[in-house]
């Protein structure tokens, strides 16, 4: 019998088996396809330091309607969903308050600020510190009202301590010759980085962990058991018992929660991208479209155009429009871009509507823990959480309060 189980092998159930095998642990992942696609693999490969902030801020509301009905807009639902996806957005609707936007923040931040302490040192176990590029990123507005309507956001990370420089559209035309006139303010965060190829650290890290011990199964979990020793009960019959269990298994992490008692909001924001191997134009660092909610990303398979929230759910097949409607903004900014070969993807973040992760331990059964919830920022944050998940399998008191974290949040009602 391993030590403990991991249940998921994306980028942050490999995060949580490296920190527990580097504390000695016998670890085993299991996983319905642990070569297989996740959002792990296609996203856009972003270290978002800067990305404390929470989707859900005073007045996201008034935009959401005009997003809806703009098909180039960031955000779309498919009506067969919204009927499940009320509870989660009434929940996303009280943490807009600013109060909760500075407490939420606050916690974001206090992750993000040490992901370099525990992701460079990761890497470079793993011999792949050569994937990791820290070279900023680019947040650029196509109108002054854009560039003034995010002044409290921006404001409100420098308070939390990341470092921003505000320039011209002019002087990041010289960043980077490839956007295009539209660029009318952008906001320089040294603090960002990316990785080359995001499915290179995850495949990178499997490996490592395989030739170091840590056991892979593939299976897929259906149920968590905690009524005696810890065990995943897997679909096909079989079951996989530790003294410890992690559930990291990404959006489909919260049917696992609630199957023991654990009530928890998470949904699947869908997002798409396409990786355009010959695009005619060249980035020195990702460029984020701020007013737009899309990403241009250098990574050494091409260039990555990516973002925007789809929820539809865990089943509903792809909609494919949605990576062309960001191919056709990303030509607004970058005029020389060529879209021709590119490779398109689906992808399920695991979203909390406060845009906190769930990570701790849960409060049905002390040796069961949560590493879920990461939403946009799973690449960023999975060394951290598992940093913090190590610890409190071993009993060590956390580096952070894990306080916010706790997914006895979703129990109450406040």
């Amino acid at each position: 019998m391993s030590d403990v189980v991991v249940i998921g092998a994306g980028i942050v159930g490999l995060g949580c088996a490296y920190h527990l095998r580097q504390d000695g642990l016998a670890v085993t992942v299991v996983d319905r396809d642990p070569e297989g696609d996740k959002a792990s693999f296609g996203n856009a490969g972003g270290i978002g330091i800067s990305e404390v902030v929470p989707a859900a801020v005073p007045g996201v509301f008034w935009r959401v309607p005009g997003w809806l009905i703009d098909p180039l807009g960031p955000l779309a639902l498919r009506p067969s969903h919204a009927p499940r996806l009320i509870p989660w957005l009434l929940r996303f609707s009280r943490s807009a308050a600013p109060s909760e936007v500075r407490r939420i923040s606050a916690a974001i931040a206090a992750l993000n600020l040490r992901v370099y302490d525990d992701l460079v040192p990761m890497l470079a176990a793993s011999g792949l510190s050569g994937e990791l590029e820290r070279k900023g990123a680019l947040s650029v507005y196509e109108t002054e009202a854009g560039y003034r309507r995010d002044h409290v956001e921006w404001a409100l990370k420098r308070s939390l301590g990341i470092e921003t420089e505000e320039i011209s559209g002019a002087e990041a035309r010289r960043m980077e010759p490839a956007l295009g006139p539209i660029v009318q303010r952008a906001i320089v965060t040294p603090q960002w980085g990316h990785v080359s190829d995001p499915k290179r650290i995850v495949d990178g890290l499997r490996a490592w962990l395989q030739a170091n011990g840590v056991a892979f199964v593939r299976g897929e979990a259906s149920a968590v058991a905690v009524s005696g020793p810890p065990a995943v009960a897997l679909a096909d019959g079989r079951r996989l018992s530790a003294a410890k269990l992690v559930v990291a298994a990404g959006a489909w992490s919260g049917g696992l929660a609630r199957g023991i008692g654990d009530p928890v909001l998470l949904e699947s924001e869908r997002g798409y991208n396409t990786t355009l191997p010959a695009p005619g134009v060249t980035l020195g660092q990702e460029v984020i479209f701020a007013e737009r909610k899309f990403t241009a990303t250098p990574l050494s398979c091409g260039l990555r155009i990516g973002g925007a929230a789809e929820f539809a759910g865990l089943s509903a097949p792809p909609n494919y429009r949605r990576s062309r409607a960001l191919l056709t903004l990303a030509r607004l900014y970058l005029p020389g871009l060529e879209a021709a070969g590119g490779t398109e993807w689906m992808g399920h973040r695991p979203a909390t509507p406060d845009g906190l992760p769930v990570i701790g331990p849960s409060p049905c059964h002390p040796a069961l823990f949560y590493a879920f919830g990461h939403g946009h920022v799973g690449l960023t944050q999975a060394a951290t959480t598992g940093r913090l998940i190590a610890d409190l399998v071993a009993g060590r008191p956390p580096v952070v309060d894990m306080t916010p974290y706790s997914i006895a949040r979703f129990g109450r009602q406040s």
